[in-house]
Formats: C-alpha cells, structure tokens, sequence
C-alpha cells in the first residue's frame, strides 16, 4: 500500500521522465567538429613546443574528424546552421591559422615580416573561403565546392612539411633553397581557396549519389588508399592530383562556356 506523499512522489518522477527530452541529432556531428578544433588547438601548441612533426600529424588528423563530422550529419540527417557555423569556426583554427603557424615555424620566419604576411594567407584566404560556403549553403546545396576546400589546403602544407622536412637537401642546387618552393605553394593554394574554381565535393551516401557519383567515390577511396600506404609523400600525391584535377575541370567548363556565348552572340548578330 502506497501513502499519498508516496504517491504524489512517484508520479512526479514519471512526469520528469516523461518530459526528457532525447538527445538532439547534432551532438554527434558537433563532437568530431569540436575534436577537430581541440586537434588544430594542440597543434598550435605542439608547434610552439618545437614538436613540429606531431603539429603537422596533429593538422591531418584534424582532417580526418572534420570528414567524419560532415558523413554523421548526412548519415543522422543533422546539417544546421548551427553545425556549419560551428565547423566554420573549427576549421579556421585546424586548417587556417595551424598549418600557417607551422609553415612560419619551419621556414618563413627567416622572411620577418614578409614570412608573417605570407604564413598569414592560409587563415586569411580559408576566413574569406568558409564565409563564402556558409552564405552559398543558405542558398541550395551543390555537388562541388566553390574554391579549393580549406582542409586540403592543409593537408598540403601539413604534407609538403612532412615530406621535405628532413629532404631540405633536395634545394640545395637552388639560390633560396626550400623558399623557392613554398612561397608559390602557399600563394597557389591561398589564391586557389579564394577562387570559383569547381573541386569534387564528398556525394552524399544515400542510393541515389552512389549510383549518380560511383567514379568520384571510387577516386576518393583511392585518395584515401595512396595516403595510407605512403603516408607523408602520399598526401601530396593524392592531393596535388585532386587540385590539379580541379583545375583542368575548371578550365574545361571556362572553356566550354566561353564558345558557347561566343556561339550564342554570333547567332543573335
């Protein structure tokens, strides 16, 4: 037998628990974002440390979680504007301000103030970039990115330091040695984010875009399976192919669309 204060506090802890609420989609997808900023974050400290290599692993595998906080939004259908400000956020750090920090503390420190203006376009060109995505993302969903992605933009440079960090005698022959290299690197890559050149964009994993996207998702499994072999020289191999890939695109379509109002213009003269 239940005495009525008994009864009064039983029911009051059934209504609590019916008023729960469930956890909200976008924790998940939330948690690999914050993950890829608190990697772009020990980055910048392992950097600072004199730990340059494990910064530049760190930037990869801030690469990585920022993959897989895009697929678990798609796979628990969780996209918002929260999360894309979010990953905005989170990438400028990883991917902008990590990676130029690196560069400048590997070499362009030499440079002084040039050496801070040019390690300053990665997070500078990646600001201007995500801010570019996120008020295009309000406006429909594309299967491309406009511009390079600010991730392989990183990877590359995380890449290009890990792979002739310790090759630095490969320049040699050259008047300003590893400089001769990365400063177009960097220009090439900053311009490249602030451009509306077409890169291959990540389909969605649902039937229709695997039947639709089968060879650029066969292209990326490819990606990932050339950097896992070769890891640090593998990077530069898979994504110098897909921004040169992207470029090639992109002048085919400038190309392509330049006869055609050449055309059009002809026909209406």
């Amino acid at each position: 037998m239940k005495y009525p204060v008994q009864k009064f506090r039983f029911r009051r802890k059934r209504e609590k628990r019916k008023k729960r609420k469930p956890i909200p989609r976008i924790v998940i997808p939330s948690f690999f974002t914050l993950m890829n900023l608190f990697c772009g974050f020990l980055s910048i400290i392992m950097v600072a440390e004199g730990s340059l290599i494990f910064g530049a692993w760190l930037i990869i595998i801030a690469g990585l979680f920022d993959a897989l906080d895009g697929f678990m939004a798609r796979l628990a259908n969780a996209t918002s504007e929260f999360g894309i400000e979010l990953d905005s956020i989170s990438d400028v750090v990883s991917f902008g301000v990590a990676p130029g920090f690196l560069i400048y503390s590997f070499v362009l420190h030499e440079l002084a103030i040039i050496g801070i203006i040019l390690s300053a376009l990665p997070p500078v060109c990646g600001a201007i970039r995500l801010a570019r995505f996120n008020v295009d993302s309000k406006y429909g969903d594309y299967n491309f990115y406009k511009g390079l992605p600010i991730p392989v933009q990183a990877a590359m440079l995380a890449g290009f330091f890990l792979t002739f960090t310790n090759r630095l005698d490969w320049f040699a022959g050259f008047e300003h040695g590893i400089l001769s290299f990365i400063i177009p690197t960097i220009v090439i890559l900053s311009f490249l984010m602030v451009s509306t050149i077409p890169f291959d964009k990540i389909p969605r994993f649902d039937r229709e875009s695997v039947i639709r996207y089968k060879n650029r998702l066969l292209l990326f499994a490819a990606y990932i399976l050339i950097i896992a072999i070769f890891q640090d020289i593998g990077l530069m191999i898979a994504f110098s192919f897909y921004i040169v890939k992207g470029i090639v695109l992109g002048g085919y379509v400038f190309w392509k669309n330049t006869i055609t109002e050449e055309e059009e213009f002809t026909t209406t003269s």
